[in-house]
């Protein structure tokens, strides 16, 4: 016998983006709710005046209420999962043509994929997966299952942020299925080979969303000496020498373990020109502003600077005030080539935050290229909050 599914209503003129298909309902948006549904129970979305919008599942203890993955009364069954994880592998096989032997690529990419709450990515014959969702976290036995007979991973590592553990109620360590190396694996990118700590990296273990911006910002390089920001385990700084041909880079990192790694990578690819230092940026800038030190590259890549809404304007400052400060040790005429990954900071906002360096520093600001993650990262029309990661390539003039 089946049982009705509970219901949750939208307040009037609130559900026009749920039509649309963005598939986060905020608590804020919702009317009342009727039925009793538990964490993780499937529910369906109507409008206040009572047409059906979509089905999702429920979460009494996030601020994401529900989130939507179908817009049909349907079931969110085995197979309506299976049938979408193989979409988004499909895109990146088929479409995109990535694969092979040591390759790292995101394969589910959360709501862009249209599995809101689930990203994965695949780092040669292992998989890492984070869960941002309970009522998906609740379904993993299944959903590894689909992401593990397809692709034939030795093992998948389950990741879990601390700061969305506390907002969806998730508590749990990292777990593992099937096995996991104990040492750094490795990789290649571009024809360079990068050691990889899956167990204990950032994020998934390496900043795949910045594979392409490594390479298509080395040509700006040339002849350059360059100082790499926030470098992590030496991705932009070994791009630039090797397909850059920069005489010299700097790479600063405040962690320890990851300029080790640098300068693992660094000799691994045979590079001698790159030189890692554990420091920090702030300080590390100031040292090298009071030394008059000049560079003819400025690479900043900070870590995520606003996770909620009431962090933007504090993001904002934070972004003027490190540019600002990279923009001291930048070269007349030279580049630099600043990141966001801050979702909520969106392309103007950063754009008008250099804007502000402009003025500050009395330098004219070029924006010559705006890039952004990965196409295996790709962005939903219907949720552009997946479009988070913000890389412009500029061109900064002389004090005036």
């Amino acid at each position: 016998m089946s049982h009705a599914v509970p219901r949750v209503i939208i307040k009037p003129k609130r559900a026009r983006p749920f039509f649309a298909r963005h598939p986060w309902v905020f608590a804020t948006s919702i009317a009342r709710i009727e039925g009793e549904p538990s964490a993780g129970d499937e529910v369906d979305v109507s409008s206040h005046e009572g047409q059906f919008i979509g089905r999702g599942l429920f979460n009494p203890h996030s601020g994401i209420r529900v989130r939507l993955y179908r817009w049909e009364q349907s079931a969110l069954d085995e197979a309506f999962w299976s049938r979408t994880i193989a979409q988004a592998l499909n895109l990146r096989r088929e479409t995109l043509r990535l694969g092979g032997p040591r390759s790292a690529y995101r394969l589910v990419s959360s709501e862009a994929d249209g599995i809101s709450g689930l990203t994965v990515d695949r780092y040669d014959r292992w998989l890492v997966a984070q869960f941002s969702s309970l009522a998906l976290f609740e379904r993993r036995a299944t959903l590894l299952r689909l992401l593990s007979e397809p692709t034939r991973a030795e093992g998948i590592l389950l990741r879990i942020d601390r700061g969305i553990a506390d907002a969806e109620a998730l508590q749990t360590p990292d777990i593992v299925h099937g096995t996991i190396p104990e040492e750094p694996i490795l990789i290649e990118e571009h024809g360079l080979s990068y050691e990889v700590d899956l167990r204990g990296g950032q994020k998934t273990g390496f900043f795949l969303d910045q594979r392409e911006n490594r390479r298509a910002t080395a040509r700006y390089c040339e002849g350059q000496r360059v100082l790499d920001l926030f470098c992590y385990t030496g991705g932009f700084a070994l791009n630039a020498i090797r397909h850059g041909a920069a005489t010299h880079v700097l790479g600063i990192d405040s962690s320890a373990p990851a300029i080790d790694r640098a300068r693992a990578n660094a000799v691994r690819n045979q590079i001698g020109e790159a030189r890692f230092e554990a420091a920090d940026v702030m300080r590390t800038l100031a040292s090298l502003r009071s030394r008059e030190e000049r560079f003819g590259v400025v690479i900043c890549d900070p870590p995520k600077f606003a996770r909620h809404g009431r962090e933007v304007d504090d993001a904002l400052k934070g972004y003027v005030r490190l540019n600002r400060a990279a923009v001291d040790v930048l070269a007349p005429q030279g580049i630099l080539i600043t990141c966001s990954c801050s979702g909520l900071v969106d392309r103007n906002l950063f754009s008008a935050a250099l804007g502000q360096v402009a003025e500050l520093s009395g330098r004219s600001i070029q924006i010559l290229e705006q890039r952004g993650q990965a196409p295996d990262h790709p962005v939903s029309a219907s949720c552009l909050e997946s479009d988070y990661l913000k890389c412009l390539v500029c061109r900064v003039g002389e004090s005036t």
